[in-house]
């Protein structure tokens, strides 16, 4: 049995962890930049649009390697 640190699986929740992780940060900042510098409700809606890509792409990704480890425990 292989362990979780070798595993595709496992470095393809890292990447999720790290996409959520960075994507959580960058609206953090956006919305501190935007309340700083005081950007138009369009510049803000556009990075809230940006952002709400990343956490739908990392969704997906997670669907996808819950779907992976669906199958592989399937398969044993």
């Amino acid at each position: 049995m292989a362990q979780h640190g070798d595993t595709k699986q496992a470095k393809a929740g890292q990447r999720v962890a790290l996409i959520l992780a960075g994507v959580g940060v960058f609206w953090i900042l956006v919305t501190l930049l935007g309340d700083e510098y005081d950007w138009s409700m369009r510049v803000r809606t556009f990075f809230d649009l940006a952002a709400l890509a990343g956490f739908g792409f990392a969704l997906w990704q997670t669907y996808k390697l819950w779907r992976a480890r669906q199958n592989e425990e399937g398969g044993n």
